[in-house]
């Protein structure tokens, strides 16, 4: 009977591994929903171009389209786009800011979702497993003293 002894921890095993099924479901679902839509605020950003009236009267909205090395490719004047690198490197920041948060929140909703759960289960079937050994155990027969 000596695989009835660990019958408690490899149920616990199956439990927690059933209990990460719906786990990794929700993290691989927030994580797509998430990145879809930062990737393409960031996009949006970066193919967006501010233009001052001189700029347009020159030609540049024709020329500066979409990523900052395609307009580069296309021929957009310098200046429009030293005039939008910072706010587009404002936007590739925010897009690592926003993904490092994912993955910070995504950790957090491992460990409470998942870990913490695991280990409770564990310490309780710790402590059923320690009190039935104990009741289980007969008891110890007392010794006569002698004289």
């Amino acid at each position: 009977m000596a695989w009835r002894q660990n019958r408690w921890l490899k149920r616990w095993v199956v439990t927690i591994l059933i209990w990460a099924v719906p786990v990794a479901l929700v993290a691989v679902h927030e994580i797509r929903e998430e990145m879809a839509y930062n990737v393409v605020d960031r996009d949006r950003a970066l193919t967006t171009w501010v233009l001052n009236d001189a700029q347009r009267a020159a030609g540049a909205e024709a020329r500066c389209r979409g990523t900052p090395d395609e307009a580069r490719a296309a021929g957009c004047p310098s200046d429009v786009l030293a005039g939008n690198a910072p706010r587009q490197q404002a936007a590739i920041d925010e897009y690592i800011v926003r993904r490092n948060t994912l993955a910070s929140y995504l950790w957090h909703a491992f460990v409470g979702y998942w870990v913490v759960p695991a280990a409770f289960l564990f310490a309780l079937g710790l402590v059923v497993a320690g009190v039935r050994r104990a009741l289980r155990r007969p008891p110890v027969p007392k010794r006569p003293v002698a004289h």
